[in-house]
């Protein structure tokens, strides 16, 4: 189930791709202006009675396209009297961090802007903390539970959540039901997960099982101890566990399907060029596997791009896993209420929910965010537009989901993917984490060699983060 815990500030998927930062405009709008000297002043103070503020974030496209964001952002503007939000393009996404440190260090971080991950922000000192007035605001109180606490660093709140999603595994039923397998559905066991990997595949019918074997690993001991969560992450203590039963059952779960041909990463690259020219999103599109792990912002591209019976099942068990966007108001921010109304607007707010939802319906965009809130009108408007039954199933269950970490765990890069090893492992003379768990997983060499010392290293680069940031998990 979801624990609380002081370190825990809610998530996006590194290791998928899936979260990676959209285009920013080149020819957005801007936040500054020049000064009588020519040289460039920040935009956030007030002009006359009207505050105007600035505003960062990554899935703005650039000015003139047809995105829903940019449309927010007038919505917002045309309801307001006394604030405007102007965007600051010179935060960017080839560098979102570098840039905002940038900014930070010329006095010209912007008003709000969306992080790429809570405890860089936080040990930063970028983070205004919003707690007195969320907690005068009654819409705060009703964004779920999960989702609130993951906005708060030891009781604090110091973000807004702007948006959720849920990950876990789309099933094509349609190569079930060819092969009158039982066809899954949220909930699904672990043994019919398996058994309905290794029985749909057959490459000669270029139909494969499992998109990727390795994902397996991280939801695997969270699904099989409730205790442990996403890659073995106690929330609640702040601790991994690595060198458990469940992550060795998890790692060799995920090497037998590899290395039976039930993958497509797995796969020859003659098979795979065949199939859908090595392109595995493509091949589950196509209807050639029959689960692939990804994200709830895939709806409406399924939705649209297949033609096949589709299903969201979660994870094995009956879980799921809960990713989170967060945006930050700037300490430094001379307006904070204004600052907080906008941030509200753009995500868990009522006014600014109804009007994504009239944006979604009058110009057939897709949601890229599930509801973040348990409003009532909230919630039937969306699910009258989003007809998913494994993703109302998960939704329902959303304060049980695991919550992946790379927005919110501290260190969570360097103990899953970056910590070095000293280890030569091939070619690799000091093997990454990350490799090593890649290694294990392809059967190249044995997982539990190195158990201890993975979870030694990933332990201590979360513990060094959480000194970094100045906060206790006691």
């Amino acid at each position: 189930m979801f624990k609380k815990s002081k370190v825990m500030v809610g998530i996006s998927s590194l290791m998928l791709g899936s979260l990676v930062l959209a285009a920013c405009g080149d020819n957005g709008d801007t936040a500054e202006e020049t000064g009588n000297e020519g040289e460039t002043t920040s935009e956030e103070t007030t002009s006359g009675d009207k505050v105007t503020l600035s505003y960062a974030n990554w899935n703005l496209g650039t000015e003139g396209d047809a995105n829903i964001e940019r449309m927010m952002i007038d919505a917002f503007n045309e309801s307001q009297d006394g604030i405007e939000v102007v965007i600051d393009d010179t935060v960017t996404t080839d560098d979102w961090d570098g840039s905002l440190s940038t900014a930070a260090s010329a006095g010209d971080l912007p008003d709000v802007f969306m992080m790429n991950n809570i405890p860089t922000s936080y040990s930063n000192d970028w983070l205004l903390d919003v707690s007195d007035i969320a907690a005068a605001d009654e819409e705060f109180e009703m964004i779920p539970e999960a989702i609130r606490t993951a906005s708060q660093i030891e009781g604090q709140t110091v973000s807004i959540p702007f948006a959720t999603h849920l990950m876990g595994y789309y099933v094509n039923n349609d190569i079930l039901n060819d092969l009158n397998l039982p066809l899954a559905e949220y909930g699904v066991s672990m043994d019919e997960f398996l058994e309905g990997i290794r029985s749909s595949t057959n490459i000669d019918q270029d139909i494969v099982g499992i998109e990727i074997a390795a994902q397996i690993a991280d939801w695997y001991p969270g699904s099989v101890n409730e205790e442990l969560g996403w890659f073995t992450y106690n929330e609640q203590e702040g601790t991994y566990s690595l060198d458990s039963p469940e992550m060795a059952e998890g790692i060799n779960t995920a090497r037998d399907i590899a290395a039976n041909g039930y993958a497509y990463v797995n796969m020859s690259e003659e098979d795979k060029e065949r199939m859908s020219g090595g392109d595995s999103g493509a091949a589950f599109r196509n209807g050639q596997i029959t689960y692939s792990f990804n994200g709830t912002w895939m709806n409406q591209s399924f939705t649209t791009e297949t033609d096949f019976d589709w299903d969201f099942i979660g994870i094995p068990g009956g879980n799921n896993v809960i990713v989170n966007d967060f945006i930050g108001i700037a300490k430094s921010t001379e307006n904070a209420e204004e600052a907080y109304e906008f941030a509200k607007f753009m995500s868990f707010g009522k006014e600014g929910f109804m009007q994504r939802v009239a944006f979604v319906e009058e110009n057939d965009f897709g949601f890229n965010t599930l509801p973040i809130s348990t409003d009532q009108e909230i919630l039937d408007a969306y699910w009258e537009q989003v007809d998913i039954p494994g993703i109302k199933a998960a939704y329902d269950d959303l304060d049980g989901a695991m919550v992946e970490g790379f927005k919110v765990v501290p260190g969570y890069v360097n103990s899953r993917f970056e910590a070095t090893t000293g280890v030569s492992i091939g070619e690799e003379e000091n093997a990454t984490i990350g490799y090593i768990l890649d290694q294990s997983v392809a059967g190249n060499v044995n997982f539990q060699d190195y158990a201890s010392q993975l979870q030694e290293l990933a332990q201590q680069a979360h513990d060094e983060a959480v000194e970094a940031m100045g906060i206790s998990e006691e």
